[in-house]
């Protein structure tokens, strides 16, 4: 009796969440990749490495005026070598670094 309500109340709710209902042909394969490490890299080479490695790089608290130069990235999420898909997302903090600390 239950299972003609679920089926109508799943095939509403499935195309909703962008839920495959079983059609091979259409399902995408997504390459997985490793998080690359980020930490102590400038703002600057982070994005290239993003970029390179076909992520988004999401930099938190981002201001027009930040100096991609001389802003190092000290957390990201998620940590290096984790599992994620190209396309995801990488969030950054970053603290800018004065002229003196640069090696």
């Amino acid at each position: 009796m239950a299972a003609p309500v679920g089926g109508q109340i799943f095939s509403e709710i499935l195309p909703y969440l962008e839920v495959n209902q079983g059609n091979q042909e259409e399902v995408e394969m997504v390459e997985e990749i490793e998080t690359p490490d980020l930490l102590e890299k400038t703002l600057a080479e982070a994005q290239k490495i993003a970029k390179e490695n076909e992520i988004e790089l999401v930099m938190e608290e981002e201001t027009e005026e930040l100096d991609k130069e001389n802003t190092m990235v000290k957390e990201q999420v998620p940590k290096a070598g984790i599992k994620i898909k190209k396309g995801n997302k990488i969030y950054v903090k970053g603290e800018r670094i004065e002229q003196e600390d640069v090696p």
